[in-house]
């Protein structure tokens, strides 16, 4: 059976090191390294009853949920709890006007009445093995990164293939440590799942952005979801005659609560952090890169906003796209206060110094490492000048939705010659069909004139700092959303029409023909450039994780999250984010109601007139606290980052008592610097979840095939 060699530098630096363990995201295979420190802190659980290969373990319950979240199993019958917010583009999927499950929220009240997702699966990690040795020696003297990453693409796709031997599972081989690490990843992938239940949208985003990234929360953010497989208990496409999946572990529940200074832990897929940068990358982020960004999206944000408030249909079109937008818009602004207030620059720059002396006092280190901080300041100050230029590309020219849907449009051209004749049939024909089949999915939740004033709102913007005028703006604005590529009946007219029209519409649509241009123009004078920095910063990134793994001796270090399994672990606490301001660690039913009674005009804070009835009749059932309130979220002191939502929460037994779903917003800084003073998940309480399932939606059905623990 496959294990992941612990890292040799790993050890050095344990060995070394009496200096108390940092929170981090720690690959589950190494826990044992960190074992003494978890229980110091309160766990019970051994390493091996979290992760392993050889028997069943809480890793078998935890899962890749869609393409970016988490999911845990919650019974032994295929039942995943994940985040409402994570599963709300499948609840507006099956919504209409008639049939509002976003607004009304869904509830299957058997299993008959679970809705297919097509396109959504969950996945599992089934082993991890590190093959560093496979590919560091075949690299090692490579100085050009663009034939360096050909040989480890070359050298990976062979040890995963090798690995699964045209077995039904998946494998990838991942980097670690900036490159200076490979682990193969076994997975196992399911395309059958199904809809079970969410709550209404007041409920499972209550807060809504006014509260998004904040503390306190009141957000009952679950929905659930169920795993199908064949007969033998194996992945298979959607068909009726499949059963539930029967995991390999589901976790139990706790109704017991938490106290403050509670171990807790968090097991799941954070997605990206970058806590090694140096101080001039953060520098980029905080001051250009983050900025930049919160312009560009808060100007499709407010269009959206205003026509998701006039219009039933249009919300429902949008409400899933406008939530995801806007989690980056808010997390961008925290982010940005949150490095000025903890003074990370400065911070790190104070680190590099430590770093430069003591490379200075070891020759074969300066002579090894000496220039890679020097080359990093000299990157990053030309990045200054590219990066809103990049940002504004990413950001702003490709906020309207019709114009990356057109670039689709562009393939069709290579099947012409330059004067109109069809140079591959056969290869036309295809792009076809695919286009015409994709193209229902996007006309479903589109919206034309709505992305006309996105695009108004941009092009004004710019327009001020180069003096376009609002006529020219406005012509070109007609022009581009007069293409047939606007509504669904034009697009699937023209993509079955003769060759012949198809290439002169093709030549002469302006929506098109804009998009090429600006393509052509960022491809011309920006992207060459921008292309070579970052090449060159993969290579001095890398060496200077390589430096820091020796230099800083007495520091441990946990790769950073690349949406791989880790776990993370902590202690219930409340926060100080300022002056006089100090916050409680958890939040109450009687907040949600408060908040709601307020009267402020605010939709985020309504909630439906039946969980107000539960309220005031104290109908909590098993899932009031001790103090007899209902408690609905709580905070703890964990790593976490994007990738983490809907991950499962443990308590020192390993039950679960929680889904996390967010951060506070003044630790949203903690993708590059986690500071545990200020830095707290956001948790779901389990028996908040519990209560809306059973005494809100009635559905406690659901309850009988959980085991729930006092």
């Amino acid at each position: 059976m496959m294990k992941l060699t612990r890292p040799v530098f790993f050890v050095f630096f344990l060995y070394f090191s009496q200096a108390a363990l940092p929170q981090g995201m720690w690959l589950p295979e190494i826990l044992s390294t960190v074992q003494d420190d978890m229980q110091a802190k309160g766990c019970l659980l051994k390493p091996d009853d979290i992760y392993s290969v050889n028997h069943s373990s809480m890793k078998d319950g935890v899962l890749i949920f869609g393409g970016g979240c988490t999911g845990e199993m919650i019974s032994d019958s295929g039942l995943v709890l994940t985040n409402h917010h994570c599963g709300l583009g499948e609840v507006q999927s099956h919504s209409s006007v008639d049939h509002d499950y976003v607004t009304n929220g869904f509830w299957a009240m058997k299993r008959g009445e679970e809705l297919p997702c097509p396109g959504l699966s969950v996945t599992f990690i089934h082993s991890m093995e590190d093959v560093s040795n496979q590919i560091l020696p075949y690299v090692k003297n490579l100085t050009n990164e663009v034939r360096r990453k050909k040989v480890v693409d070359s050298l990976s796709q062979m040890i995963a293939l090798n690995a699964i031997h045209g077995g039904h599972y998946g494998a990838s081989v991942r980097e670690f440590y900036n490159g200076n690490q490979y682990i193969l990843i076994l997975s196992e992938t399911f395309n059958d799942v199904r809809l079970v239940g969410a709550p209404p949208i007041a409920i499972g985003n209550f807060g809504g952005e006014s509260d998004n990234w904040m503390w306190p929360r009141h957000t009952g953010d679950f929905s659930l979801f169920r795993v199908y497989a064949n007969s033998k208990n194996e992945p298979a496409p959607y068909s009726p005659a499949n059963q539930p999946y029967r995991p390999g572990y589901y976790f139990p529940i706790s109704l017991n609560g938490e106290q403050e200074n509670d171990f807790t832990m968090v097991y799941g897929f954070p997605g990206r952090t970058q806590e090694y940068a140096s101080s001039y990358a953060v520098q980029l982020i905080q001051q250009v890169s983050d900025p930049e960004r919160v312009e560009w999206r808060g100007l499709k944000l407010n269009a959206w906003w205003k026509a998701i408030q006039a219009s039933d249909s249009t919300r429902i079109k949008y409400i899933s796209k406008y939530y995801g937008l806007a989690n980056g818009w808010k997390k961008m602004q925290g982010e940005m206060k949150g490095l000025d207030d903890a003074g990370v620059v400065a911070r790190k720059t104070g680190e590099e110094q430590i770093f430069t002396q003591r490379i200075d006092q070891n020759p074969e280190w300066k002579a090894r490492y000496g220039q890679v901080l020097p080359l990093l300041k000299q990157v990053y100050d030309s990045l200054q000048l590219l990066q809103p230029l990049a940002d504004f590309y990413g950001e702003g020219f490709q906020a309207p939705e019709l114009i990356p849907y057109v670039w689709k449009m562009k393939k069709l051209l290579a099947f012409f010659d330059e004067k109109g004749k069809v140079s591959d049939p056969d290869g036309l024909q295809k792009a076809l069909s695919t286009l015409r089949s994709e193209a229902p999915d996007f006309f479903k939740d589109y919206d034309a004139k709505l992305d006309e004033q996105v695009f108004l709102a941009l092009g004004a913007s710019k327009a001020n700092a180069t003096q376009i005028s609002g006529d020219l703006l406005l012509k070109q604005a007609a022009q581009v959303f007069a293409s047939p590529f606007c509504h669904l009946n034009s697009t699937l007219s023209l993509l079955n029409a003769n060759s012949k029209t198809l290439y002169k519409m093709l030549k002469q649509d302006a929506a098109l023909q804009y998009a090429l241009r600006g393509q052509q123009d960022y491809e011309r004078l920006v992207l060459p450039y921008y292309q070579h920095l970052q090449t060159e910063l993969i290579g001095l990134n890398r060496q200077y994780m390589e430096a820091q793994l020796l230099v800083f001796y007495d520091h441990h270090f946990y790769p950073d999250a690349n949406f791989s399994l880790r776990v993370a672990y902590g202690a219930v606490k409340p926060y100080h984010p300022r002056d006089a301001v100090q916050y409680g660690w958890f939040t109450t039913l009687d907040g949600v109601i408060q908040k709601h009674l307020a009267d402020t005009g605010n939709s985020d804070y309504k909630v439906p007139a039946r969980l107000v009835d539960l309220w005031k009749e104290k109908d909590y059932g098993p899932y009031a606290d001790k103090d007899g309130s209902l408690h609905t979220c709580f905070i703890a002191a964990n790593h976490t980052t994007g990738g983490n939502s809907g991950s499962p929460v443990f308590d020192a037994k390993g039950n679960l008592i929680g889904t996390n779903f967010d951060r506070v917003w003044e630790g949203t800084m903690s993708d590059l610097a986690f500071d545990s003073r200020c830095c707290r998940n956001i948790i779901l309480d389990i028996r908040y979840t519990l209560f809306i399932i059973d005494k809100y939606a009635g559905a406690g059905y659901l309850l009988k095939e959980m085991k729930v623990v006092r």
